[in-house]
C-alpha cells in the first residue's frame, strides 16, 4: 500500500473541509479590522479533526515531501517515513486524537551566521514535520488575519521585499526617519507559558492547544542527550517562523 492509499483510508468522521494553503500559503490577505488581538478565532470544536483530515493531510505530506531536508533524531528520511507511515499513520492518528502521541526530540544542528556565529536549528522528524505542517495549514490562514497590516516577517504571501517597499512609500510621503529594532535571540527565549496563553485566547480546541505545547515540550537532542527546554521555540519545522528544512536536504 502506498502512501497516498493509507491516506485515502484515514477515517471519515476527520474528513473535514479545510481552508489555507500549508507553510507558505500565497492566498491569504491580512486584515487586522476583522480581529482585534483578543478575540478568539471561531474555529468550532473540531479543529483537530480537521487538521487530520484525509485531505488536509495528504496536502500536509506533498508539502514536507518537495521540502525535503534531513532525518530527525530518528534516522528516516522522507522515503523511509512514507513506507513506515503506510502502516504507522492509522495508530498515529489514534494517539493524536486521544492526545496520547508524543512529539519525538528535535535534533539540535547549527547553522554558521556570517558573524562567526552559529543559528541553532532543532530538526523533527519527518513524521513531527508532517503533523505540524497539518497544523500550520489549518491554523494560518485562522491566525494570519488576525495580525497588523503592516506586520511582514514570516507571514504568507509577503517577503522582506514588501517591507522595503512599504518603507519607500513612507520616505515617499514625507518621513525621514527608520528605526530599526532587533530582539536578540528572540525565538530562543520565548516563555513557553506565555506563548500558549496567548494562543489560547486565538483558539478554543483543547486538543490542539495540547499538540502544539507538546511539540514546545519535546526537547532537542544533542549528542545523544536529550534537553528538556521550558522556553524557546527552535526553528526547523514547519510550525517555526523561517524553517530552513529545506536547505539541511
Amino acid at each position: 500500500m502506498s502512501m497516498g492509499k493509507a491516506l485515502h483510508q484515514m477515517s471519515a468522521t476527520a474528513e473535514r473541509v479545510t481552508v489555507g494553503g500549508g507553510e507558505a500559503a500565497s492566498g491569504v490577505v491580512s486584515d487586522e479590522a476583522r480581529l482585534t488581538r483578543d478575540d478568539t478565532v471561531n474555529a468550532g470544536q473540531g479543529l483537530l479533526a480537521q487538521v487530520l483530515a484525509r485531505e488536509n493531510m495528504q496536502r500536509a505530506w506533498k508539502r514536507v515531501k518537495s521540502n525535503k531536508g534531513a532525518a530527525g533524531v530518528d534516522g528516516m528520511d522522507i522515503a523511509t517515513t512514507g513506507r513506515y507511515l503506510v502502516t504507522a499513520l492509522p495508530n498515529i492518528r489514534v494517539q493524536l486524537m486521544e492526545g496520547t502521541y508524543r512529539p519525538s526530540p528535535v535534533r539540535r544542528v547549527g547553522i554558521p551566521k556570517p558573524d562567526g556565529s552559529q543559528r541553532e536549528l532543532g530538526i523533527p522528524t519527518v513524521v513531527d514535520r508532517l503533523i505540524q505542517q497539518a497544523i500550520l495549514q489549518v491554523l494560518q490562514p485562522l491566525i494570519d488575519p488576525t495580525f497588523s497590516e503592516h506586520s511582514h516577517g514570516f507571514r504568507p504571501g509577503r517577503r522582506a521585499r514588501d517591507a522595503v517597499l512599504a518603507a519607500q512609500q513612507h520616505v515617499q510621503e514625507g518621513y525621514r526617519i527608520v528605526v530599526d529594532v532587533d530582539l536578540e535571540k528572540f525565538f530562543d527565549r520565548v516563555n513557553h507559558d506565555v506563548l500558549m496563553s496567548r494562543i489560547g485566547r486565538r483558539i478554543e480546541d483543547a486538543g490542539v492547544i495540547r499538540l502544539i505545547r507538546s511539540y514546545l515540550n519535546a526537547g532537542i537532542m544533542n549528542h545523544g542527550v536529550v534537553d528538556q527546554r521550558e522556553q524557546g521555540t527552535p526553528q526547523g519545522g514547519p510550525l517555526a517562523p523561517a524553517t530552513t528544512e529545506q536547505t539541511l536536504g
